[in-house]
């Protein structure tokens, strides 16, 4: 069983979320970079199978900047086997319809029984990718998984919905993405931290996978900075804040 995870490189949730009113793009250098938490959740479901399956092997692989190396190394210190990393300049400011053919032909040129990816990014939340990625493969996608079970040739789970809850199945090979339900994921230790300088990590480029790509770049026209907070209105106990409070919301036909 070979399993791929997709990961990605994006600015701390904790930190500032700003865009670069010059190109239009998330500044990400506005906050410390970091995998995103659900690629951990979805590192760990491989993983977890790999725990009871001695034999799987679990590749992590992302498409991104040279920066995006140390998310990498964070997967195989967490257990990782080895990794892909797709760097080429021309992908800067990729649009979904690229990033699913790049990470598409990246995985097609690894082999694999089983794409693994958070169900959206918490940088651009489109939540598509994992669909598009399994478009391109020509295999089935379970979506939005919170619970996962792997066998040798399958993959089902339960997906919530706004009815109840939908138990699919699919025969291997597929693609699925996993929600903030699905695992907790494991902490790197030391052993695995220093075992991840000496895993395998390739880096490819777009011409490595045989692509010749034409339009998908996103181009933002303009950017305008959001208006800065004005001051709230502060309301003093002095025995009437309970109508001044209810006046207040009166007015703004929030009651």
């Amino acid at each position: 069983m070979k399993i791929i995870v997709l990961v990605k490189q994006v600015p701390d949730t904790w930190g500032d979320r700003k865009l670069d009113t010059t190109t239009g793009w998330q500044d990400r250098g506005a906050s410390e970079l970091v995998i995103d938490e659900i690629d951990e959740r979805a590192i760990e479901v491989a993983l977890s199978y790999k725990d009871g399956n001695k034999d799987a092997e679990v590749v992590v692989m992302t498409m991104g900047p040279a920066s995006a190396t140390d998310v990498l190394r964070k997967g195989l210190a967490m257990g990782a086997d080895s990794a892909v990393h797709v760097l080429d300049e021309q992908l800067v400011g990729a649009d979904v319809n690229w990033t699913s053919a790049v990470l598409g032909s990246a995985i097609t040129r690894a082999g694999y029984d089983l794409v693994v990816a958070g169900n959206e990014a918490t940088d651009g939340r489109g939540g598509v990718i994992a669909a598009a990625v399994a478009e391109r493969l020509g295999v089935p996608h379970l979506t939005f998984l919170n619970t996962i079970d792997i066998t040798s040739d399958s993959v089902k789970g339960q997906r919530g919905t706004e009815n109840g809850t939908l138990e699919i199945h699919a025969a291997l090979p597929a693609v699925i993405s996993v929600t903030e339900a699905s695992a907790e994921p494991r902490f790197p230790n030391f052993k695995g931290i220093m075992s991840a300088k000496k895993k395998p990590l390739e880096t490819i480029t777009v011409g490595d996978l045989g692509l010749e790509l034409a339009g998908g770049r996103s181009v933002v026209l303009t950017t305008v900075a959001r208006a800065a907070r004005a001051a709230g209105t502060k309301i003093v106990d002095e025995g009437n804040a309970g109508v001044e409070l209810a006046d207040f919301l009166a007015s703004n036909r929030l009651l």
